[in-house]
């Protein structure tokens, strides 16, 4: 099959947000629980990463204290010299206690990267499999789910969402490890030194908890705005680079000034309130937090004097202050990470769970060699079941036949190809190829059996050679060449710039729409298909192209059963059966001389685009 895409009747979702949106799981609970499924295979490398992860801290932690009895060894000393009693600074106890911090130091840092390093690999190969599922998946899809989602919206949940997910298990893993165990690890630590400046320190808590919820919550809405500020921007200025000659055409560029500046201006509202207070957030915890210093020092200072406390004590426990009001603001943050983790793992599964392409038959037809016979038998098809817009339609078209199938817009014509490859079951009747049911086929086999020129061609990044070989994979570059031939697009292609190697850009600007259509007449050809599909194609080129295309086209349907979507009714004379539609009905069929004596609605079709009246 040449060209697989075909052009949807069905309405479309509104276009999806070009930024990603900070938005509330509907089953958090629900959504969290299938996560962790996808974790369970790596559970061994996650009990290590614990393990590393509460050894790094713990390393980390116990560094203050025992830097403590280096700073009340060193106090002690300068004190007993000024009172002139012997002994000094033990320099050697000070350089042992150096030398264990060190490496306490290295061996934190040290057990930190191993589970980092496990951290992320667990993290990618949960996102490679997500992304290896979402990929089998799409082939599984039917055409009905495209047609009701827009590919922005796919391929968000493909790149943005499985993103999303990765990255946020890469950090909130290690970070909700390791603030759990810093916060019990130091609370433990502080209560080892003195409970009651413990408490001191514990009253600051509840204050620093509210403000920091606070400003989360405040902060939220404005960062959501943010995004759908940010998703408006970028398809603003998506939309008005890619109808850039339209807008200039019709002098449209101040008032595509003007809306961007009303985007941009509402952007920038929201993404300064939502900086602003965020940014709030480490300088309030720095003043809470002083504060909890200066009532540690004014209690420690006094236990000091007392002698129920050593002075290396106050300043390990100044240290663990700063080391506990951490890990508060960091949960604070992953709860709103994990939010969004959630949010764009439950995209990710709600696409995973998509209903799929009906199974197909257990015993398959399999024929070597089809002759073209194609038969409707009162096949009747809505988009939804209460809608049924081909009403009992029945039809024997003879191998080799070319059908032409005309109507306005709406009619159904696009309809009855995708019923007949498949891309929808009929609601009720049958289509057969050669006597045999299409259902019994598989859609691989049935496919290979079509060849499809639409209007809208489809040409990928890559060589011209690789784009018309891609008809039939197999085949050597002289049958691609004498494809090319048949198709009359040989002369122009040795004309081109590296001829058939030239590499067709992304976009596929780089050769004109007439030159598109050769191309894909040219794989149609080389896939030498039984049955043809062609959507007319020759509204948007010139006289002289549209020639060559009538006579490619001519050359392809020779002794081949043809269904041609015809919108200039000039153009299907020669076929041997007319389907006039209407509301998904035949309302007339026969061949063009029959019809045109008929008087009836293809008559009037024919006649309004001579008198200039647009039609379909």
């Amino acid at each position: 099959m040449s060209e697989k895409n075909t052009r949807s009747q069905r309405p479309r979702r509104g276009p999806a947000s070009m930024g990603r949106r900070f938005e509330e799981p509907k089953d958090f609970k629900g959504t969290f629980s299938k996560l962790l499924n996808y974790l369970k295979p790596y559970r061994l490398k996650l009990i290590l990463v614990i393990i590393f992860a509460v050894g790094s801290t713990v390393f980390a932690i116990v560094g203050p204290k025992i830097l403590g009895r280096a700073t009340t060894a060193i106090f002690e000393g300068l004190m007993s010299k000024i009172s002139g009693v012997e002994g000094g600074i033990d320099f050697s106890y000070i350089g042992w206690i150096i030398s264990i911090l060190i490496g306490l130091y290295l061996l934190s840092a040290l057990f930190s990267f191993i589970q980092g390093f496990i951290v992320t690999g667990v993290a990618q190969k949960v996102s490679y499999n997500l992304r290896k599922e979402i990929s089998k998946k799409v082939n599984r899809l039917p055409l009905k789910y495209f047609d009701t989602n827009t590919h922005g919206d796919v391929l968000s949940r493909v790149t943005n969402d499985v993103d999303t997910v990765s990255q946020s298990l890469n950090q909130s893993m290690s970070q909700i490890i390791t603030s759990v165990t810093t916060l019990v690890g130091v609370l433990i630590m502080m209560l080892s030194i003195s409970w009651q400046m413990t408490i001191a320190a514990f009253l600051i808590l509840p204050i620093s908890m509210v403000l920091v919820m606070a400003i989360v919550k405040r902060s939220q809405k404005y960062f959501k705005a943010q995004q759908e500020s940010l998703g408006q921007v970028n398809g603003h200025i998506e939309e008005a680079y890619g109808g850039h000659n339209i807008m200039k055409a019709f002098n449209a560029e101040e008032e595509v000034v003007n809306e961007f500046r009303k985007i941009n201006t509402k952007l920038y509202t929201s993404a300064w309130k939502a900086q602003f207070l965020s940014g709030m957030m480490m300088p309030i915890m720095t003043f809470i937090g002083n504060l909890g210093y200066v009532a540690v020092s004014i209690l420690g200072g006094w236990f000091a004097i007392r002698g129920t406390i050593k002075v290396g004590d106050i300043l390990s426990f100044i240290q663990y202050i700063r080391s506990f009001t951490q890990p508060i603001t960091r949960v604070a943050q992953i709860s709103n990470i994990l939010q969004s983790t959630v949010a764009a793992a439950e995209r990710v599964f709600e696409f995973l769970q998509e209903e799929e392409i009906i199974e197909e038959s257990k015993a398959p037809v399999k024929l070597e060699e089809i002759e073209g016979r194609v038969s409707f038998e009162n096949v009747k098809f809505g988009y939804d079941e209460d809608n049924i817009i081909i009403k009992g339609f029945s039809q024997d078209i003879k191998p080799g036949q070319k059908v032409a199938m005309v109507g306005p817009t709406g009619a159904g014509k696009t309809t009855m190809v995708k019923l007949l490859m498949r891309f929808y079951d009929v609601n009720e009747g049958r289509i057969l190829i050669d006597n045999h049911n299409i259902k019994d086929f598989t859609r691989k086999d049935l496919r290979d059996n079509f060849g499809m020129v639409l209007q809208d061609t489809w040409l990928f990044s890559g060589t011209i050679m690789e784009n018309i070989r891609y008809g039939r994979l197999d085949a050597t570059d002289d049958e691609v060449i004498k494809a090319a031939k048949s198709a009359y697009a040989h002369r122009f292609i040795q004309t081109l710039p590296d001829g058939y190697n030239m590499l067709i850009n992304e976009e596929a600007d780089n050769i004109s729409q007439g030159q598109k259509q050769l191309l894909t007449i040219a794989r149609a050809i080389l896939s030498d298909p039984k049955i043809l599909i062609l959507d007319e194609a020759t509204s948007s080129v010139d006289t002289r192209t549209e020639i060559l295309i009538q006579k490619a086209m001519e050359n392809l349907m020779k002794g081949r059963t043809s269904f041609i979507i015809a919108h200039r009714l000039s153009t299907i004379r020669d076929a041997d059966l007319i389907l006039v539609m209407k509301d998904g009905d035949i309302v007339e069929q026969g061949n063009h001389k029959e019809l045109l004596e008929k008087k009836g609605f293809y008559a009037q079709l024919y006649n309004s685009q001579f008198q200039g009246v647009a039609v379909s």
